[in-house]
């Protein structure tokens, strides 16, 4: 299956150049199994064979990010947080999840927004999560857009870089974005241990 759908993104890109670049990469942020660690490589490959230029690739990938970020951001904050607030107070007891609990969280992103978007769009896994939680809060629309494009731009850089520097060898990025993408699942999972771990102790507690 990973194999015809490197096949149809390699076709897509080869039959509409930028347009194909910004078109999957606006379905690479609503649908992960569209991995941008093959789309955005093979564009730089294309880039460097001399059939497009490498600043019109990462011009399309970063569009593509921006707009597919803001789709995820208007469903998110017309969900808004009190539909939320009233699905954690009815169901979040089947997920060991409290109100006061979505309050911290409420209050961790309120506090760290820019950092969250900006360095979320640079990270494997969270790229397109993080335009979730900006929805939920409402986040402003303008910073969200320059945050969401200055951290998109850099991803899409390093991997379009990648597959330009790599040439024919470009799928090659994808085994060192294997690898980042397992940290971050670690790291992801040692996060979620501590807060079950926290929330059994304020149990106990109390």
């Amino acid at each position: 299956m990973l194999s015809n759908l490197a096949s149809w993104v390699q076709d897509v890109i080869e039959q509409m150049g930028y347009l194909g670049v910004a078109l999957l990469v606006i379905l690479e942020n609503l649908f992960p199994p569209i991995p941008s660690e093959i789309v955005l490589p093979f564009a730089g490959f294309v880039a460097q064979r001399g059939d497009a230029s490498v600043w019109g690739m990462l011009l399309a990938a970063t569009i593509g990010s921006v707009v597919g970020a803001w789709i995820l951001y208007g469903v998110s904050a017309l969900i808004g947080p009190e539909r939320l607030r009233l699905f954690i107070v009815r169901y979040g007891k089947w997920f060991t999840v409290k109100e006061a609990d979505l309050h911290r969280a409420e209050k961790w992103f309120d506090d760290r927004a820019t950092v969250a978007v900006l360095i979320g769009r640079c990270v494997p896994i969270i790229r397109s999560i993080v335009s979730i939680p900006a929805g939920f809060r409402r986040m402003k629309l303008v910073p969200f857009t320059i945050l969401t494009a200055l951290g998109s731009l850099a991803w899409n850089l390093a991997l379009i870089g990648a597959g330009a520097i790599l040439g024919d060898q470009w799928d090659r990025v994808e085994n060192y974005v294997g690898v980042f993408q397992w940290l971050v699942v670690v790291v992801i999972l040692w996060f979620v241990l501590r807060f079950i771990v926290s929330m059994v102790k304020r149990r106990k507690a109390s």
